[in-house]
């Protein structure tokens, strides 16, 4: 079976402006880059269009005010002509089209999971912007309106279609949202390694679950600058952990290439074949726990070149194929 690429027309016009790190031109080009390694990953890639989430689908992890105050603000943007922070956070802005956007991406993310659950694709990647992990129940912060990977994740639970869902975080940021989310929750496991000081502040090893959830979450703080082979050693590790604590019946993986070296909001020293390595790590571990069932979401990643060559790493260890420069027909 082919890897599933899902990406939402709406997603490219998601506008933050091009001062901004999280503008128009990371999406742009994520498309690139796929379509240079065309050769490599023909008929092992199909690329779809997906719907948009409903809002029944958001309210299984948002709160309507956390909806109300998205759509206002959209709205308000759309009559200005220019983008608008949400709430007051200059970080977090919209445009006319942000809307349509998030609700486009959240219904990626829906798509993928439901097509890999229905055998029609072996995995997925979902090219998601504007990304979603920073995104709490109730708040939109650090570039995130709605939280994609949480929301499929609910989906997958209410729909009956896994028991246990696993979460892999390897953004450069810590995963607050999702935490927040699940936080209570013992059917969903969180895994989060993220450097450490860093934004949003959150992540403490002893950040561990709460009632029901407690010892549902694990975070791995990480410094800068952590050598590549030590970094996939804990990676390694810390995954395990997770796996035989939750024995997962669906992976997600909010994979941000902000963890790249070079990258300018990050501090780590990963390269693509990096990213390659730890996505056939969670493609391993989906094959032994839950029958291959994955997908990935494109989280952060603020040097577009970089992150374009992460996801085609990630895409090429979905799809089957070897590591190797992009464009190489390999």
């Amino acid at each position: 079976m082919a890897t599933g690429f899902f990406l939402h027309p709406s997603a490219v016009l998601h506008d933050t402006g091009w001062g901004h790190a999280e503008h128009q031109g990371r999406l742009r080009a994520v498309a690139a880059a796929v379509k240079e390694d065309v050769a490599a990953l023909h008929d092992r890639v199909e690329y779809a269009e997906p719907s948009s989430a409903s809002e029944e689908d958001l309210l299984r992890v948002h709160s309507p005010e956390l909806l109300e105050t998205v759509r206002r603000t959209v709205a308000e943007a759309g009559g200005q002509g220019r983008p608008v922070p949400v709430a007051g956070d200059p970080d977090t802005r919209v445009s006319g089209a942000s809307w349509d956007a998030a609700v486009g991406s959240a219904g990626a993310g829906l798509d993928a999971v439901r097509r890999v659950v229905e055998g029609r694709y072996r995995n997925a990647f979902v090219a998601a912007r504007p990304p979603g992990h920073h995104a709490t129940r109730d708040r939109a912060m650090g570039f995130c309106l709605v939280n994609n990977v949480a929301v499929a994740a609910a989906e997958l639970r209410a729909r009956g279609e896994a028991d246990r869902v696993l979460i892999v975080d390897w953004d450069v940021h810590h995963g607050n949202g999702t935490q927040d989310i699940f936080y209570e929750d013992p059917s969903v496991f969180f895994l989060s390694l993220h450097q450490h000081p860093h934004y949003p502040g959150t992540g403490a090893a002893n950040e561990t679950g709460r009632g029901r959830g407690e010892g549902f979450t694990l975070n791995v703080p990480l410094p800068a600058g952590t050598p590549r082979d030590q970094y996939l050693k804990v990676f390694a590790q810390a995954v395990e952990s997770a796996v035989s604590r939750s024995a997962p019946d669906f992976v997600l993986v909010s994979a941000g290439f902000d963890v790249l070296a070079g990258d300018p909001l990050g501090g780590q020293l990963l390269e693509p074949e990096d990213i390659h390595v730890a996505t056939t790590m969670m493609i391993d571990v989906a094959d032994r726990c839950c029958d291959g069932r994955l997908a990935l979401f494109l989280e952060g990643g603020y040097d577009p070149a970089r992150t374009g060559q992460g996801c085609v790493a990630a895409l090429r260890a979905l799809a089957g194929v070897e590591w190797s420069q992009p464009g190489s027909n390999r």
